[in-house]
């Protein structure tokens, strides 16, 4: 997978050759830690030569004194555990790609869903697929994106890209204040985490949805790495309701999330040219949100059966 951040990631620190054993030796001034004390020898007990062996009759468990259904009585194909034995260790040879019961995302992007045998195209009710909706501040991108995920008939994440980006608390370079390097740099990183997250899901059998607002004519902030991160077969729908609508919800916002009416107006105007592309586009500005989720089933229907170009 390639990486869309300035920067490549850092190699592992090793100080061996890969899979070597590591090993310390003390140095000078260093002497070993004593270990414990060993134990008073026991004396040998007649008839075994063996120190410390349990006496018959002792009521230990298994011993041979111990009659028939004694709590210490021995039981037919039955041996006392060795002491101080290290707990079962899973096999798991033949599971290569996998950690417990959880499979690991495969390195390949995810594909379009195929569709079952003797069908014409997946069920959109009930396959596992990667949705992004792009739109606007104020579109309700999010609202929409949650209310779509908790109705799902199949399990189903919403992954913000706004949230991730926010995990960085102190440096967080924070767009509103200037487009630049470090803003970039922290977007372009958070997006290759949600593209991650969204094919760790899907390789599980999970469906996700995710949000951003993408831009038709910025290749930062564009489809491009989006489907570098996660695959063609991520399905994009563009919410874009009227100007007036995404200027009275970002009204309602607070802190980091709420832009100027300007930045408002300039990102809307930036999204209209989605009109054209292809890509379906849901008017959500007369309906409310579950309204608008059930639109995005008709349009992700359709998407799959007929995927856009993009």
């Amino acid at each position: 997978m390639q990486y869309a951040v300035g920067a490549p990631l850092p190699p592992r620190h090793q100080t061996q050759e890969q899979g070597a054993t590591l090993s310390w030796t003390p140095g000078p001034g260093h002497p070993v830690p004593p270990g414990p004390p060993p134990s008073p020898s026991a004396p040998p007990h007649p008839g075994t030569g063996q120190p410390g062996a349990v006496p018959p009759g002792s009521g230990h468990p298994g011993a041979a004194g111990a009659g028939p259904g004694h709590p210490g009585a021995a039981q037919p194909g039955w041996s006392a555990p060795a002491p101080h034995s290290a707990p079962p260790v899973a096999d798991t040879t033949g599971t290569a790609g996998a950690t417990g019961h959880v499979p690991l995302p495969p390195g390949a992007p995810v594909a379009l869903p195929s569709p079952p045998p003797g069908t014409a195209a997946p069920d959109a009710a009930h396959t596992a697929v990667a949705v992004l909706l792009i739109g606007p501040a104020g579109a309700g991108k999010t609202s929409v994106a949650r209310h779509w995920a908790d109705c799902r008939r199949v399990p189903t994440a919403h992954i913000s890209l706004d949230d991730v980006r926010e995990w960085v608390r102190s440096g967080f370079a924070d767009p509103q204040q200037g487009w630049n390097d470090h803003s970039e740099a922290q977007y372009r990183l958070a997006r290759r985490t949600c593209g991650f997250a969204a094919r760790n899901f899907l390789a599980n059998g999970i469906s996700c949805i995710l949000d951003d607002a993408v831009f038709p004519d910025r290749p930062v902030v564009g489809l491009g790495g989006w489907k570098r991160h996660v695959g063609p077969g991520l399905l994009p729908i563009v919410l874009l309701p009227g100007l007036e609508i995404v200027l009275e919800r970002n009204a309602r916002r607070s802190g980091n999330r709420r832009l100027s009416d300007e930045e408002v107006a300039r990102i809307h105007g930036r999204m209209a040219g989605w009109y054209g592309s292809g890509l379906p586009i849901i008017d959500n500005s007369q309906h409310d949100v579950a309204t608008t989720a059930r639109m995005l089933d008709d349009v992700l229907a359709r998407s799959l059966a007929s995927p856009p170009s993009w």
